[in-house]
């Protein structure tokens, strides 16, 4: 399995704790704890980034609710997903990394 594993890391399809070789993502979702926790489909789960906590949502093709904080003040917030619609209009999504880059560190990206 390990095998298929490393196979599917080096395609980008999920990444692999190069301490261990377990799952750390499996793109959508983050096997360990994050900063973005979404309640989707009646279970919690955890996405790797922001961009990823909205792609749940859609992936599995439920409403759901994204809480994390502000990364600049840390404020707690919380976005009501319903209908593929959000319910926030002042939402900012920055990447501190350009996408050409993302896999270089996908863990920090």
């Amino acid at each position: 399995m390990l095998k298929g594993w490393r196979q599917l890391h080096e395609a980008h399809a999920l990444v692999l704790n190069p301490a261990t070789d377990e799952i750390l993502m499996a793109n959508l979702f983050s096997a360990v704890p994050t900063a973005y926790r979404v309640h989707a489909d009646g279970r919690w789960w955890y996405a790797n980034c922001a961009w990823d906590a909205f792609g749940i949502c859609s992936a599995l093709d439920v409403d759901g609710r994204i809480e994390s904080s502000c990364p600049d003040c840390g404020e707690p917030y919380a976005v009501e997903v319903t209908g593929r619609r959000i319910d926030l209009s002042d939402l900012l999504f920055h990447c501190l990394v350009p996408a050409a880059h993302w896999w270089d560190d996908i863990v920090f990206t």
